[in-house]
């Protein structure tokens, strides 16, 4: 029995193909890489949809390969990394401030602290059943467009080109064979770092890596998920959609319910990398976020439709004391106020009183 554990546990460490927002990332064999993260923002015009995915990997893998499948033909051409920069300036909360009249527990007299709180080369050789219909060097990538007729070909094909593709694997492709989609098969390998024929010589694939963008044609909203249902671990979708009109996905495929973090007009012009990706021309953006607690469970892919154009972004409030001044608590003057005024009060009662006494006691 222990014999067995431990051969599951070192099966597990072996070249594992690690499943990401929309495709699988496999690593050489005895290596691996972890992505921590997939961001991706996808623009749909109703006719063509650009997908650009940056990841943030970690491992020791010096060489991997990554595979997506597409519904359509698909051209591939490095990403802007300052998309996502701008992105997410654009999406992120609004802040506001929010005061309050009466101390709390961090405030004078209760809390004396003085914080506020506020916390390329030749195609190498195929099966017969994949055909290679083009590939390039971008930048630290290897990039090859694929057809296939099976998905064991297609493993084939990965495997005389260096990478091992578990069955498991393979057997979420049917789907896509089926339905007789084509696959962009992305060899990272940055310059230096790995021979051709898998000779290590270089660091390890880590940090951000620079962003693909992925078009083709596609008269529906399609974002491949298929694949994560491999992953080992939780898995978390960030989503960026620049389209017409809000987008949201039509149900949740098997993960928590996605959320909307941000939904609204955009000029599409704020900066280059964003104008490259909207044409210049005016978008709604939706950004969505999405947990996968139990990977196991993804039965599909996201196809998204378009709702009700209700503009939404988050607030975050900054809760802080109501002063004047030069940060005179208000409620310190209010207080003083109402005691010297109760005062006053009180003294002028006294004297109308002693007043009446006297006349009183004159008119006797």
């Amino acid at each position: 029995m222990i014999v067995a554990l431990l051969g599951l546990q070192l099966g597990s460490l072996i070249a594992p193909a690690y499943a990401c927002g929309c495709g699988a990332m496999i690593p050489d064999r005895n290596q691996r890489i972890g992505v921590d993260r997939e961001t991706s923002a996808v623009r749909w015009d109703g006719r063509t949809e650009q997908i650009v995915m940056r990841f943030t990997v970690r491992g020791d893998a010096e060489r991997a390969a990554w595979i997506m499948p597409v519904p359509a033909r698909a051209d591939v051409t490095l990403g802007d990394p300052e998309l996502f920069d701008t992105l997410e300036d654009l999406t992120g909360p609004e802040y506001r401030t929010r005061h309050y009249f009466w101390p709390r527990s961090r405030d004078w007299p209760f809390d004396l602290s003085t914080t506020d709180g506020a916390s390329a080369g030749a195609p190498l050789p195929g099966a017969a059943d994949v055909g290679v219909v083009g590939r390039e060097r971008l930048g630290p990538f290897d990039v090859a467009r694929l057809t296939a007729t099976d998905p064991k070909a297609l493993s084939g094909w990965l495997e005389k080109n260096g990478f091992e593709l578990s069955d498991r694997l393979a057997a979420e492709l049917t789907p896509y064979v089926e339905r007789k989609w084509e696959y962009v098969a992305v060899r990272l390998a940055p310059e230096g770092s790995a021979t051709d024929s898998g000779t290590s010589s270089g660091p390890a694939l880590r940090g951000d890596l620079t962003p693909l963008r992925i078009t083709f044609a596609s008269t529906e909203l399609v974002y491949p998920m298929r694949l994560s249902r491999l992953a080992q671990n939780p898995q978390s979708l960030g989503l960026y959609v620049l389209a017409d009109h809000r987008m949201e996905p039509r149900d949740d495929i098997g993960g928590s319910r996605p959320e909307v973090t941000f939904a609204g007009g955009i000029e599409g012009t704020e900066d280059a990398s964003l104008a490259a990706l909207t044409g210049g021309r005016p978008v709604f953006l939706t950004a969505l976020d999405q947990e996968f607690p139990e990977p196991s469970r993804i039965d599909g892919d996201h196809e998204l439709r378009a709702v009700a154009d209700t503009p939404y972004r988050e607030v975050v409030y900054t809760d802080r004391l109501l002063t004047v001044g030069d940060g005179i608590p208000v409620w310190i003057l209010t207080v003083s106020g109402t005691l010297l005024a109760a005062a006053g009060v009180v003294v002028m009662v006294r004297r109308t009183r002693e007043r009446a006494r006297t006349e009183v006691r004159s008119a006797v």
